[in-house]
């Protein structure tokens, strides 16, 4: 693991959010792979971030409500709705964060405003997340209409999840305190707190982007993965056999968002 500074990015930004997000019912899935896989569907100057010398392939389905810019109340029937995203992680000029490879939501327009202003990859997807007691199901299925742009792949209709989750009668992780939340320097700290997302620059020769968001540490429990189908990280390009490595959940947490910004500045 390369010796970053882990606890900076948590820090709230001194400017103004841009927006704010609720995130509700996460399960962190991951599976451990080669970083030699992972590194050449990276950008220059995005480099693996590994744990015990694993990097790792997430799998984060999770609802999200509240979903709005800074200056305007949440909309019914736009400010919520489900998402599924597969990511690893990275740093970039010292920074640790997250590279999305890709984002599932069940909302046209958010993928459409994600692609086209974020770059992106975001994809319209069909999704159910239902709760009993503590068990939770994830459904998600990307539609055919797939969204095409000069900046962002396609995607491959069809992709989704089928997935049974259970967070009752699992073993406490030593990982996580009192309160559930992760201790810095353990894999569950590695895996979820996670505060800055890299992502290549539109119309920017070799520029890399970043986003940082700002939230409460993660409430965690750990949790089992019950029985479960996926295609989403087939289809982003990576083959992974059997049940995960790790297994997370959360409640959620409130979520401020900050602009974008060249990677490695203030």
């Amino acid at each position: 693991m390369v010796d970053l500074d882990r606890l900076a990015p948590t820090r709230r930004p001194d400017r103004r959010p841009i927006g704010y997000h609720r995130w509700h019912s996460l399960t962190f899935i991951h599976w451990r792979i080669s970083p030699d896989l992972l590194a050449p569907q990276l950008p220059e100057g995005v480099e693996v971030d590994t744990f015990d010398g694993s990097a790792w392939i997430g799998l984060v389905p999770f609802h999200m409500t509240g979903v709005r810019p800074w200056w305007s109340p949440s909309i019914p029937g736009i400010s919520t709705f489900h998402e599924t995203n597969v990511r690893t992680y990275v740093h970039c000029k010292g920074v640790p964060g997250v590279w999305f490879f890709s984002l599932d939501a069940a909302n046209r327009l958010a993928v459409w405003i994600a692609r086209t202003r974020w770059g992106l990859p975001y994809h319209h997807a069909r999704m159910q997340v239902r709760r009993d007691g503590s068990r939770i199901r994830y459904e998600s299925r990307r539609t055919f209409r797939v969204a095409r742009d000069a900046t962002v792949g396609p995607g491959v209709p069809g992709a989704g999840v089928d997935l049974e989750i259970a967070f009752d009668e699992v073993v406490a992780s030593q990982g996580v305190d009192e309160h559930g939340h992760a201790r810095p320097g353990t894999l569950e700290h590695f895996l979820a707190e996670r505060y800055v997302l890299f992502v290549s620059g539109q119309g920017r020769a070799a520029e890399v982007l970043s986003c940082q968001v700002h939230h409460a540490p993660y409430p965690l429990q750990p949790a089992r993965w019950v029985r479960g189908e996926q295609s989403l990280v087939r289809a982003a390009g990576f083959e992974i056999d059997g049940p995960p490595d790790h297994v997370a959940f959360t409640e959620g947490v409130s979520v401020e968002i900050y602009g974008l910004q060249r990677a490695g500045q203030g």
